[in-house]
Formats: C-alpha cells, structure tokens, sequence
C-alpha cells in the first residue's frame, strides 16, 4: 500500500524519507534529551508535512479506540484511587507475604499475569502500578524492580488468551478463532516464559530486595480497613468498574469497542460521584480527575500512530514482511520460526498492532502453497508469540509498557529508555527462544 500523497517532498522517495524520519525520530527519542511527546508529535508532523500522509491518511493511522481505551480508563482509576482502595489492596498484599519484598514482587506479578490474561494490558497496568508505588514507598525499596516485573509480566499474561492482547483480537477475528483455541495452544507456555522472565529479575535486583525490620514490621502494623476513605465512593466504583469489565468479555455479543465500554463507564462514574454536588464542587472533581490522565503518554501515542502510518504507507512494513517471507521458501518449520524471530525484533521497536495487521493479510495468502487454512495454523500461533512477547523488548514495544513509565514519571521514578532497553532485550530474547523450542517440539516436527 503506497502512499495517498502524491506529491512527497522534492520529489523524493517515498519509503527512503519516510524510512529516515523514523529512524531520526527513534534515535532522538532513546537519547531522551528531548520529552518523547514532542518528539513524535514532530516524527508525526513531518510525515504529513513532507507529503508521506495526507492529513486525513494521518489522522486514520491514529487508533482512537487505543487512545479511547487509555483514556476512559485512566479517569476511572483516578477517581476510584480517591476511596484508598490501592492502598487496600497494597496493605493486604504486603501483609499476606509478611512485607517481604522478594514475596511481593511474586504476588504482584501473579496478579498482573493473571489479570492481563483477563483484561487488556493497559487496564492492568493502570490499576497495579500504583499499588506497586504506594508498597515500595513505605518499605523503602527500589521500585524499578517490581515495575518492570509489572511490565514484563502483563506482555507475557496478555499473550495467553484472546482478549489478553490487541494482536491477539486481531488474529482472532481474521482467522475465527475462539477463546479456548487460545487457551489451548498458547497458555501452556506461558508458565515457563514467566518464570524464565523472573529470575533474571530476581537476579539482577537481589541485593535491593531487602527492607529493614523496622520497616516490614510497620507494614504489618498497618489495618487494611482503615485505608478506605470513601466507602460509598468504593461502591460506585466497584459497580462501575465490574460493568466495564463483563462488556469487554461480552466483545463479541455486544459487538461494542473497549474504548466506547471505557469511555462509556468513566461518565457513568463521574456522573454517579457528583451526583446532588454544588457546580463548584463538581467543577472542581471533574477538573482534578480530567488532570489526573497521563496526556503525556497519550500525545506520545498520537505521534507515534502516525509516524509508524507513515513508514506503513511507504511500504516499510510491507517489505519488511515480504522480505521475511522471501527468505523462507515456502518451507513451513522456516517460516514459522522466521515469523516469530521476526514479529518479535520489529514489535520490539514499532507498535505490534500495525505490524500485525500487515502480517495477517500475508500469511493467509501462503494458506494455497502450504497445504491448506488448517496447515498453517502454526504461523498463527508464531504470529501471537512473536508480536506480543516482542512488546517486552523496548519501552515503546507496547502500549502497557508506556503507560507504567508515564505513571512512575509522574510519581517521580522515571523509567529511562536505555536503563530498560539493558534488561528487557534480553529477556524478551530468552522468552523467544522458549516459544521457538515449543513452537518446534508441539506444531513442527
């Protein structure tokens, strides 16, 4: 698919400047000498300005449900933080393994592994990062640890089943493939993947997980009830909250977008909190929950939707994919794996939605040579693997990942772009291996 714009820019090549812009603009955005938002607002308006994206192709590559989702979701857990539920829940965690930080840590990411595998990533996050922080805090230990375990771990949870992850949603609905058909051909693996994920963790960080007597003690003093603030805030938000949740289960009945459910339930919980309030007062909540979004992150990804629309225009990810499939003649066991090493590497660096998207098209046009729909199902399950596991490679490989840094920033323990690239690359390398070994051991030989 080539661009729409048919005037690029000194009569340029189109895939060359598009090329250069996002390589520019990744480069400035991992030297982080300049916020990442501007940045790829910039990558963004270039693409437009040097004639790639026409305004309207640009404004398409933006995925609103992506940014409707963050959004809507945001505003509730802003609002529902406000009851003391976080620190509820970060009380009675810490307590259920006597404040120890290693126990901690492999509670929280039980959790998110679990809750990724249920709702999307993103809600995950958002509502485990600040349980993390509010934990760390008051134990006073490092909290890089348990975020990037949180990182890793709502990626790897996401992978296991059909709602877990965007790329998954994706194959899905292109392929009819239902939720136990995820279940029964990825979650297996996932165990495995975690664990091998967590020692290095636990590893790398050992020294740091150790909190003073003093400290864990004071922890176990604490009473969970006394944490909650706001019982009849608690209420509405669980209410809300639960409605929000069986409509993303219900995706394929009520055929409604997470972001519409989201957005839908964040009014639902404004409405309900300033019910019979004066103007002021309600002017003033709704002004502090509005405040509380990361809109950082959110023109982050506005910028880079369309700086990666553009590259996806040119042909970038087009070639990228023809390329990977070129190398493999044909042979099934090849391209299975080339499609995981592959998916894996670019989702690490470009958002997985578009990679996937360019991908599935492909993949089913292979169908005819190799046998068949059903012989091919192994490049469907490479596909998942690859471009969800992949999301742990960079800061920027998935939408979560983004969300815990601007989170942390906020709260004052920004995540650098190199600190994460150091540890997480590798990682996400070992994950791939796992997959390419079971991948081979179940579906190839």
């Amino acid at each position: 698919m080539h661009s729409e714009a048919t005037h690029v820019l000194f009569g340029l090549n189109p895939l060359w400047l598009a090329t250069s812009i996002f390589i520019v603009t990744y480069a400035v955005i991992i030297s982080e000498r300049i916020n990442r938002a501007i940045i790829a607002l910039l990558g963004g308006g270039l693409m437009i300005l040097c004639g790639i994206l026409t305004q309207e192709a640009a404004i398409r590559g933006i995925d609103f449900n992506t940014l409707g989702l963050l959004i809507g979701m945001m505003l509730i857990v802003s609002i529902t933080k406000k009851s003391g539920v976080f620190q509820f829940v970060a009380i009675w965690i810490a307590k259920k393994v006597n404040a120890h930080p290693i126990g901690i840590m492999l509670m929280m990411s039980v959790v998110t592994a679990v809750f990724s595998a249920l709702l999307d990533n993103v809600t995950t996050v958002l509502l485990v990062t600040p349980v993390i922080l509010l934990i760390t805090e008051e134990l006073k230990i490092k909290p890089y640890p348990y975020l990037f375990a949180v990182i890793f771990m709502s990626n790897i949870g996401g992978t296991a089943t059909l709602i877990g992850d965007p790329p998954n949603i994706m194959i899905g609905s292109a392929v009819g493939l239902s939720f136990n058909d995820f279940l029964l051909n990825l979650t297996p693996i996932i165990p495995l993947v975690a664990i091998a994920t967590l020692l290095p963790i636990w590893l790398i960080w050992r020294k740091d997980f150790v909190a003073t007597a003093e400290d864990r003690a004071r922890v176990m003093r604490f009473n969970e009830i006394e944490a909650i603030t706001d019982w009849k805030l608690l209420k509405q938000a669980l209410l809300v909250f639960s409605l929000v949740i069986l409509g993303f289960m219900m995706h394929g009945v009520v055929h409604l977008e997470p972001a519409t459910i989201a957005l839908f339930g964040a009014a639902l919980l404004l409405l309900l909190e300033n019910f019979g309030s004066d103007p002021e007062t309600q002017g003033k909540r709704v002004h502090h929950a509005l405040i509380e979004v990361e809109w950082v992150t959110l023109f982050f990804f506005i910028g880079l939707f369309i700086a990666v629309n553009g590259i996806e225009q040119a042909g970038l990810i087009s070639a990228m994919a023809h390329g990977l499939l070129g190398l493999t003649q044909g042979n099934l066991t090849t391209t299975a794996l080339s499609i995981l090493w592959g998916s894996a590497i670019a989702s690490a660096f470009v958002d997985n939605i578009p990679f996937v998207a360019t991908m599935i098209p492909l993949i089913k046009s292979l169908a005819p040579a190799m046998g068949g729909e059903q012989a091919i199902m192994p490049l469907w399950w490479a596909l998942a693997l690859g471009a969800c596991l992949g999301g742990n490679g960079t800061l920027v490989g998935a939408s979560a990942n983004l969300v815990v840094a601007g989170i942390a920033e906020q709260a004052g323990t920004p995540i650098r772009f190199g600190t994460f690239l150091k540890i997480a690359f590798p990682l996400m390398l070992i994950s791939i291996v796992i997959s390419h070994i079971y991948l081979y051991l179940r579906y190839l030989t």
